[in-house]
Order: C-alpha cells, then sequence, then structure tokens
C-alpha cells in the first residue's frame, strides 16, 4: 500500500476534516478528489453563528497554516465563531493552490459499491481488495459514476438528527411534524429571531447544544419577555451538564455554568423538567402539542415552537453495498468504536488515538474518519480528526513514522 501516484483516493466530504486529508495526501501525490454535495463547510455555515470551545491552534494544522502563508490568521489563543472559521481558514484552505483543482462542490455522492461484486459476495471468489470503488453522483439533476481505489468517508452526522421518542424512535406524530421541528443549532439571535421572539418554546435535549439554545432563547427574553421556554431532558439530573473541575475549555465551562443556573433557579424565562420523555407530539399548523412522561405521570405541554437538540447520528446509507464491521451501540467502525469504548469516560480532551490499526474497516480501503468514525459518540474533537489523517496516510504509505504536521 506503499504506492501513491498511481492510487486514486476519493474524499466524501469538504469539512474540516475532509479538507485537511485531501491536503494531506496532496503533499504525498496522491490523485485527490473531493465530492461535496453542497459549498465547503456546508454544514458548519448552518450553525456558524456558535462560538467554539476550542481555540484556533487546535482547530487547524501545520499543513494548512503553511498553505496560507499569505493570510492573516487568527492567532493560535482566538476563540472563533463557525463562520469566523470557514471564513477565515476553511473557504482560503479550499481556494488554496494544492486543493483548489480537487474540489467538487455541489456533487452529492448518493453511494458507494465495489465493481463487480455486492455486499453478500465474499473472498475468494470475490477478491473486494482487488475491485476498485464506484460512486454514484449527483451533480444537479445529472448522475454518473466516478472509481476509486481508496474511499475516505468525511460526512460526518451533523445532518442526520436523532429522533425525540422513548427509546430513540420517532415519537408519535414526530414523522409528521419533523419538517416543523428544529433539530438543528438555529440562529436565534440573528437570522432566526423574528421566528422565537415573543414565542412559547419547547425544548428538548440535555447536552452542550441544548444548553447552547436554551442560553440563547434566554437573552432573547431580556428583550423580548413574552418568551418563554420548557426545557425537557430525558436524564434524571436536576442541573442539565456536569461541570468539568478546572475545565482548560472557558468558554465551555461558561456555558455549562449559566445553562445551569438557568435550570435550578429557573431564571431568564426557563423552566427546566428532568426525567422526562417524549411519548407523542401533535402539530396543527399554528402550534405544538408535545405529550409527556415523567415519574409515571403524563403531561401535556403546548408551544409556538418545538427545538429537538438531541445529538446526531451516522448516515449509513452511504455504504449500505459494503461490508463494514460498525458498533452495535455508537456506529461506528469496529475497530474505533473498540479502541474508545476502552478509555475512561471523562473530558475529550483526555482521549489519546488509537493508532493506524484502529482505523481499518473490515471494507479494504475504506475508511471513515471524523466525526462519523466516532458514531454517536459525541466527544470527537477536530483535534483528533487531524490525528486519525496523520495514522492513516501513515497506514497507507507503508511508513511508521511519517507525520507531515511536525514542524
Amino acid at each position: 500500500m506503499n504506492r501513491t501516484e498511481s492510487r486514486r483516493l476519493v474524499i466524501v466530504g469538504a469539512g474540516p476534516i475532509g479538507l485537511e486529508a485531501a491536503l494531506y495526501a496532496r503533499r504525498l501525490g496522491f490523485d485527490v478528489t473531493v465530492y461535496e454535495r453542497g459549498q465547503v463547510a456546508h454544514y458548519w455555515r448552518s450553525w456558524g453563528h456558535i462560538r467554539l470551545f476550542t481555540p484556533f491552534g487546535m482547530n487547524s494544522t501545520p499543513l494548512g497554516r503553511a498553505e496560507l502563508t499569505s493570510y492573516e490568521l487568527p492567532a493560535d489563543h482566538d476563540l472563533l465563531t463557525g463562520h469566523e472559521h470557514v471564513e477565515r481558514y476553511l473557504a482560503p484552505l479550499a481556494s488554496s493552490p494544492s486543493l483548489r483543482d480537487c474540489i467538487r462542490t455541489e456533487t452529492a455522492v448518493l453511494m458507494i459499491s465495489r465493481a463487480g461484486c455486492c455486499k453478500s459476495d465474499l473472498p475468494p471468489e470475490y477478491p473486494r481488495d482487488e475491485r476498485r470503488f464506484r460512486l454514484l453522483l449527483r451533480q444537479g439533476q445529472t448522475e454518473r459514476i466516478d472509481e476509486a481505489d481508496i474511499v475516505l468517508d468525511c460526512t460526518g452526522t451533523y445532518a442526520n438528527h436523532r429522533w425525540l421518542g422513548n427509546g430513540g424512535i420517532p415519537a408519535m406524530g414526530e414523522l409528521a411534524s419533523q419538517q416543523h421541528i428544529s433539530y438543528w443549532l438555529d440562529d436565534i439571535l440573528g437570522t432566526r429571531r423574528h421566528h422565537y421572539a415573543g414565542k412559547s418554546v419547547v425544548l428538548i435535549g440535555s447536552g452542550y447544544s441544548a444548553a447552547t439554545t436554551a442560553c440563547l432563547l434566554s437573552t432573547l427574553a431580556e428583550s423580548h419577555p413574552e418568551t418563554w421556554v420548557v426545557w425537557l431532558a430525558r436524564g434524571a439530573r436536576h442541573q442539565p451538564l456536569v461541570r468539568i473541575p478546572n475545565d482548560p475549555l472557558r468558554e465551555r465551562d461558561r456555558l455549562a455554568a449559566r445553562a445551569n443556573n438557568l435550570a435550578a433557579r429557573g431564571d431568564g424565562n426557563v423552566e427546566f423538567h428532568a426525567g422526562t420523555t417524549v411519548e407523542a407530539i401533535e402539530f396543527n399548523q399554528q402550534a405544538f402539542r408535545v405529550v409527556t412522561r415523567s415519574a409515571g405521570r403524563e403531561r401535556i405541554w403546548e408551544a409556538d415552537r418545538l427545538i429537538a437538540n438531541v445529538g446526531y447520528m451516522p448516515d449509513l446509507t452511504l455504504s449500505r453495498e459494503l461490508q463494514i464491521h460498525l458498533c452495535y451501540a455508537t456506529e461506528g467502525p469496529m475497530a474505533l468504536a473498540a479502541s474508545l469504548l476502552k478509555q475512561p469516560r471523562g473530558d475529550c480532551l483526555t482521549a489519546t488515538p488509537g493508532g493506524p490499526a484502529v482505523l481499518k474497516t473490515t471494507e479494504p480501503n475504506f475508511f471513515i474518519l471524523g466525526t462519523k468514525g466516532y458514531g454517536r459518540r459525541s466527544t470527537f474533537l477536530l483535534r483528533s480528526g487531524f490525528e486519525q489523517i496523520r495514522d492513516l496516510f501513515a497506514l497507507l504509505t507503508g511508513k511508521p513514522d511519517l507525520d507531515l504536521y511536525k514542524r
């Protein structure tokens, strides 16, 4: 696997991990194409009003910064919003001499297979590692096939929300109502201000996304006191977030402290209810009716808006015809998932890379990097993705000591 020039590498997804992987591959002489169904960093742009917990130095690489020497880059300690990170780093990187000719935007990869064999076809009759990948692409109304020797799935999970109902399935009525439910991080103080100002809102979720939304709605209520938020969480904790002692990510700790105060005190027109599961949802074109259960008792909430910040999960459609062993709990590739599960639970900053071996999947030369590789786990950091890129190309080139990030 130490040949580069003769091996065609396709990357699916032009987010931060896809771009950095493409840059690394180009430095090594791979023939690289990146496909992106929207624009570069499409999903980052959708939540770009949110400020990152981690500083710019953790969200960029030495290769990327060296590629952009003609730009005035942020300082390593700067905390950027998603929009700022795209505008000041990701977009310039995509337009750089090394990458601008290999990125194909507005081109969706619909499914991936092996030439001449299906998912159920097994070696030795069908030696899968000798068959090229076939990718079904759609650009506008036109479909075509491309081929590759190596495929990196860097599509993330943000496009594929989880469900509200008890046990993780859709609540009754949720499927019919989902086009009216917000499952993402809305720009509540900006472009979506008019949608929430003065409205009653049911917010569901117990992680950092829900906490961010609760704080934004509370700020909105300062200027629009009719705004009222009912915050529901499945867990039994009376404070939704566990604060990390001496948290080195101060922005994260500030969010946790404020959100916990809103939940505990009922400040900011926010009332918090723990230990609550969602049973049913109705939407009558004007308002929601949310049926919940807590401590065995049913309760009905009526609201103008419904926000479901309940997390995201991998979309497995892309690789359905490939032979990939996935973790039964996280839906991440099994070797990586097993490595992550062995690590002590705690802060994502303490996680350690598992090395090149854990990136291998049971489908030869198909790799899942970035947030999608972590499956349903929410502990991914861009820094972890950069470590995956370094380890992957050490594996592909057969050079264990290869590290283009060393200064």
